[in-house]
């Protein structure tokens, strides 16, 4: 096809955006936002259909002179990229659908951020030249920024500045690796990078850290992750599901795009510091889940569990430890996201997040009793869901690379069953006593509509992994192949220039 796919998939949220503009009004602006992101969704539907799953390359590519100097504007996906782009597009009606009661100030700049940020992350996952990506990751921090610091919670302000200063900080280290990389390359193409361009190990070193940096912050990988429990906390609902959705993975995305194949002797050299990083992830934020009393903060340190996994599957660069990964990625997203939308159900009746003020909500919501049960099952990692084929696959690669890093990383599993049924038996189970429950309705036809398809995307990804899994498999094979290719170059290039010196 001739259509820029990827650049209309990307920018269509502008345009409804702009169509907000011009038609501020509440109503207007939540039916343009619903019927804008469906188009997108229907969009990164046609990019799916016409990508090529064979194919380990780029596709779908637009490039464009765009800055000179080298720097173009070039937009592309390949296996690693392009379901997140799915992903992304799937959530956002959701989203705009989950908001459509509970925001009623200031309607039409929430859907405008909403919308400026969807174009954002969409871009991240298309973008092939190192300015393009950065533009568009820092981009979408200010959208979300405001979300948070405008319809937030008690404590906004200040969540949403910690949010910033954490991610931005990172992310200026990352600019500046960026700007090396150009000096050095002449270049700021990322499939040139990727294919022509091999960096000096101790260039390697300071540029893995730079890139580091931008991505440990952003998954968010400990110590840097309390950021995370405060913004959750104190976000809508919808902007809960995105962050925990699609934020947290750019910060995989990445070590995927740019730390294994662009550096891969600083990334075998620290191998052991994000495997160290990852099980302390792992075990202790599911201990301090443990320990919450609100239901939000419970699912925030379970996602810092969960993206240690992540880190875990990628570093071993094992084939199933990456496609682990990746597929973990996707499942969280879903997962995740369904988890704050249920938290959001019972908040809006309630407006209390604390587990204390709930309990036997089965004999008063049965069908949101199901639906909580599905997506806390999945966290748990229980087969037959979508959770457990990406922790699985992640165990295993890291068990190829090491043993004992799976067999920490195994008590992890026991620890998230702990603490999910913990909270789904404090909510859900007991005796319906509290008299604010006992007049509290079932989900609404609108709620059903949007956890519905998650419940399904969740178990039928569970018992059939196969369309990811055919997506993914030739890009991460050509990743592990070309990262061990460099790593032989590297090395060899190491050992003819202590040859060189001995001979001296």
């Amino acid at each position: 096809m001739s259509l820029p796919l990827l650049s209309l998939v990307t920018f269509v949220p502008l345009l409804g955006a702009l169509a907000i503009l011009v038609l501020p009004s509440a109503n207007a602006a939540r039916w343009i936002a619903l019927v804008t992101t469906v188009v997108v969704f229907a969009l990164s539907l046609l990019v799916w259909a016409q990508f090529d799953s064979h194919n380990s390359g780029f596709q779908l590519v637009e490039k464009l002179d765009w800055l000179g100097g080298g720097i173009s504007y070039h937009m592309g996906v390949d296996g690693i990229s392009m379901l997140f782009v799915v992903l992304t597009a799937g959530l956002m009606p959701l989203c705009i659908a989950a908001s459509w009661e509970s925001i009623q100030t200031r309607v039409a700049e929430y859907m405008i951020a909403f919308l400026v940020m969807e174009a954002m992350m969409i871009g991240v996952f298309c973008a092939l030249d190192l300015v393009l990506f950065y533009v568009l990751f820092e981009g979408g921090l200010i959208p979300m920024f405001l979300i948070i610091g405008i319809w937030g919670g008690k404590r906004r302000v200040y969540a949403s500045f910690k949010f910033f200063l954490y991610t931005f900080v990172g992310s200026v280290l990352m600019l500046l690796a960026i700007m090396s990389m150009y000096w050095y390359s002449g270049t700021t193409d990322i499939a040139v990078l990727l294919n022509g361009v091999h960096f000096p190990v101790a260039m390697q070193t300071w540029l893995w850290l730079a890139f580091f940096a931008s991505f440990a912050v952003k998954m968010p990988m400990w110590p840097v992750h309390t950021w995370l429990p405060d913004a959750h906390v104190e976000a809508p609902t919808a902007g809960s599901v995105i962050l925990a959705g699609i934020m947290l993975k750019m910060g995989g995305y990445g070590f995927l795009r740019f730390s294994l194949p662009m550096f891969p002797s600083a990334s075998e050299m620290f191998a052991p510091l994000v495997f160290t990083l990852s099980i302390v992830a792992i075990i202790y934020t599911s201990l301090v889940a443990l320990a919450q009393e609100d239901m939000k903060k419970l699912i925030a340190y379970s996602s810092v569990a969960h993206m240690g996994f992540v880190t875990m599957g990628i570093f071993s660069v094992t084939h199933q430890g990456v496609e682990g990964g990746i597929f973990q990625m996707l499942s969280h997203g879903v997962v995740s996201g369904a988890l704050f939308l249920c938290v959001g159900v019972v908040y809006d009746r309630l407006h209390t997040r604390e587990i204390a003020a709930y309990g036997g909500l089965v004999n008063r919501m049965p069908v949101y009793a199901a639906c909580f049960m599905v997506f806390t099952l999945a966290n748990v990692g229980l087969p037959g869901t979508s959770g457990f084929i990406g922790e699985f696959l992640t165990m295993l690669g890291a068990y190829l690379h090491n043993s004992w890093i799976a067999i920490f990383a195994a008590t992890g599993v026991i620890l998230s069953a702990a603490y999910a049924l913990f909270l789904y038996r404090r909510v859900i189970f007991g005796a319906l006593v509290k008299p604010s429950l006992q007049t509290i309705q079932d989900l609404s036809a609108r709620e059903i509509a949007i956890l519905a398809p998650l419940a399904v995307i969740t178990i039928l990804l569970g018992v059939y992994p196969k369309p990811v899994l055919d997506v993914t498999t030739p890009a991460v094979a050509k990743l592990i192949g070309d990262n061990k290719t460099a790593l032989l170059f590297d090395h060899a290039k190491r050992v003819a220039a202590v040859q060189k010196e001995t001979s001296k």
